[in-house]
């Protein structure tokens, strides 16, 4: 069983012939919604991998809230501990793209703001993984870490967006971590650490853990204890 313990966002898209300036009112054509949040993605990825997935996170009780669980529900994501609060609205991505695929994107965090780590006390024990991304709060991110190691499961971070550089020390507290190249930039800098793809990554491994940098059509860069791949 994987358990992701993150956000879970409704995305609103308008197509504008090109993106808005300070002040600039800018017509589209048209809008789309998708359901969306890195942690709803990541879980609905892995459920159709063939994993079996739970997802611990939270939505509000509005209009919004099944739109954004739809796929959650249709791949077969197990939601029981999915919260619906009545103090905060859903997630929601606001994103505009423009002819040439240039986004400008604006995230209400809403309900994702007020998910906790303690929400995964006694919820992993049939666990052997938990997936973290990085659209809750590090603070709660670390709850969660001190959680799966007290269940004795492996964590996988994937920090996007990244840290304040206060939680960026989560680097060593979990098995694997899962970067692209801006992000391994960033986190490498906040760490000083060094900044080439491969020694980032053997440094980060260390004794016994996993570092993958992604590099889009130039495939990976990434490191376990024994060697790099």
């Amino acid at each position: 069983m994987i358990t992701v313990f993150g956000s879970i966002n409704l995305d609103l898209v308008v197509e504008v012939f090109r993106l808005p300036q300070p002040g600039e009112t800018v017509i589209g054509s048209d809008h789309q919604y998708f359901p969306g949040g890195k942690g709803a993605n990541q879980a609905v990825a892995a459920r159709r991998a063939g994993a079996n997935v739970q997802m611990v996170g939270a939505v509000g009780v509005d209009a919004f809230a099944d739109l954004a669980l739809s796929t959650l529900v249709e791949t077969g994501v197990d939601l029981t501990f999915v919260q619906r609060l009545e103090t905060a609205s859903t997630g929601l991505a606001l994103i505009g793209v423009d002819t040439n695929g240039e986004n400008q994107i604006i995230v209400s965090g809403g309900a994702n703001q007020h998910v906790r780590g303690t929400w995964l006390e006694n919820n992993l024990t049939e666990s052997n993984v938990l997936l973290i991304q990085g659209e809750l709060d590090p603070s709660e991110v670390k709850v969660a870490v001190q959680q799966a190691k007290i269940a004795g499961v492996r964590v996988i971070w994937n920090p996007a967006p990244v840290p304040d550089l206060d939680h960026l020390y989560l680097v060593r507290d979990v098995d694997v971590l899962v970067v692209n190249e801006g992000e391994a930039t960033a986190l490498s800098k906040g760490l000083g650490l060094p900044s080439d793809p491969q020694a980032f990554v053997e440094e980060i491994a260390g004794q016994d853990g996993l570092a993958i940098i992604t590099r889009g059509a130039d495939g990976v860069v990434a490191a376990d204890s024994a060697r790099l791949f």
